[in-house]
């Protein structure tokens, strides 16, 4: 059986896509392993949306063809947002890649790797398609939490954004087609769906039978074995009431949403393209913190947007110290190619926008010791998720989520923990953005 091996990087919807292009390998009878060094072919999930990531990817290329170098029987195949957007530029810069393929072509995988290995020639198998991807998936996380891509693409048009030209227009996935792929999730050991699209707020925008986000939420939270419900990326001028009260009412979603604001200058906002003003922000943070007392709201900000002033990144700063935001990210502008921000006049120098950018975090970090603080003496519901050296443990609240939030670290004494359990942990002590605990008991 022929063996391949994905990497994936950038953001949780690349993970899901991944996913289902494993689950479509399997199908095939390639099998996905772990390992490089024993696999036949190598493919790279590569991310495109700001420079870092575009470096990370190129990088991750070059690190991966070393096995090949090594082994001239492996191929190398690059996949996802960077490959999408500029397939023909790697294809002249990067020899060393055998196949190139979009974001909507993983279903072409299998084939593709057939053909590289029969005729040794390079492909670029890129599609202008815009359908959305389905089938089996196969984990490529822990199975105790699964991303689930309630939508694709995105029509919001904010212009530092190239991912509408990359992804395409926002398209739902049927409810049934969820709700189905919720059931298989949690089948397989989920205890926690964390839900993702480039906009979940907007879910059922698209679709002429309507649907939203509030009506999808109780369907998916009976599904049997889920205890978590997150919401990741929602649009702040698409939270509405009928959402804030299902998220205060519906026991399973999370006390956690992630809302991008990005800004709050008005005229910031604008240029964005966002649609949204300050007003407008606060009066939904107000509610939400009203109806879902405890919440952890996480937030994204850029520093640095053409045309921003010292006094609009003033504002940004006294907001952000006004506001205390449980969880916090920050990110230099950087000028993405085909995007209308690209072209704009009054660009601020890179060495200013990270200047900014470091400023806001050392505030968060201040803020989050002191959220953190808070907790002390307090039982908090925590998902197991990584035995790190005998009985300390790593693990996470309902206000964290994956990778990106803050961890509980704690001891668990003589108690039999297995990754994927509900614990109940007592905080004793605070770091700046992790929190320190003892097990009191594995919870049914």
């Amino acid at each position: 059986m022929s063996k391949v091996f994905i990497d994936t990087l950038g953001c949780f919807k690349n993970l899901e896509d991944s996913e289902r292009a494993a689950g479509l390998l399997r199908e095939q009878g390639i099998e996905v392993t772990d390992d490089p060094a024993e696999a036949d072919a190598l493919v790279v999930n590569t991310c495109g949306f700001v420079e870092d990531a575009k470096r990370e990817s190129i990088s991750r290329i070059l690190e991966l063809a070393e096995y090949k170098r090594e082994d001239s029987g492996k191929i190398l195949i690059v996949t996802g947002c960077l490959s999408q957007k500029y397939s023909a530029e790697l294809a002249a810069d990067l020899p060393e890649v055998d196949a190139f393929l979009g974001v909507n072509d993983y279903d072409k995988l299998a084939a593709v790797i057939s053909s590289a290995w029969a005729d040794a020639g390079r492909r670029i198998e890129v599609s202008g398609d815009i359908g959305i991807l389905t089938g089996p998936r196969r984990a490529l996380a822990p199975r105790y939490s699964a991303f689930l891509k309630i939508a694709e693409g995105c029509s919001n048009r904010c212009t530092y954004c190239a991912i509408p030209s990359i992804r395409g227009p926002y398209r739902s996935v049927p409810e049934a087609q969820l709700v189905r792929e919720a059931a298989v999730l949690a089948s397989e050991g989920a205890k926690e769906l964390n839900l993702i699209a480039q906009d979940v707020s907007a879910y059922g925008s698209d679709r002429a039978e309507g649907g939203t986000l509030a009506r999808l939420l109780p369907l998916l939270a009976a599904t049997r074995g889920v205890e978590w419900l997150r919401l990741l990326y929602c649009y702040e001028e698409r939270i509405t009431d009928e959402l804030i009260d299902a998220i205060a009412r519906i026991p399973a979603v999370c006390a956690y949403i992630d809302i991008p604001l990005q800004h709050i200058g008005d005229g910031i906002l604008a240029r964005m393209n966002r649609r949204s003003n300050r007003d407008h922000i606060e009066r939904t943070l107000a509610a939400l913190r009203s109806a879902v007392p405890g919440i952890a709201i996480r937030t994204t900000f850029i520093t640095g947007f053409p045309g921003e002033t010292e006094a609009d990144f003033e504002e940004l700063y006294a907001f952000a110290a006004q506001q205390r935001f449980e969880r916090l990210g920050v990110f230099a502008y950087s000028p993405e190619d085909g995007t209308p921000a690209a072209g704009f006049p009054d660009q601020v120098a890179r060495e200013v926008a990270e200047e900014r950018r470091d400023a806001l975090m050392r505030l968060q970090m201040d803020i989050s010791f002191e959220h953190n603080r808070a907790l002390i003496g307090r039982s908090l519901r925590v998902l197991a998720c990584e035995n790190e050296e005998g009985n300390l443990w790593s693990g996470r609240t309902e206000y964290d989520a994956p990778e990106i939030d803050n961890a509980v670290m704690f001891t668990a004494g003589t108690a039999a923990v297995q990754s994927g359990d509900m614990v109940s942990v007592r905080i004793t002590d605070a770091m700046d953005y992790d929190i320190i605990g003892e097990m009191e008991a594995v919870m049914v």
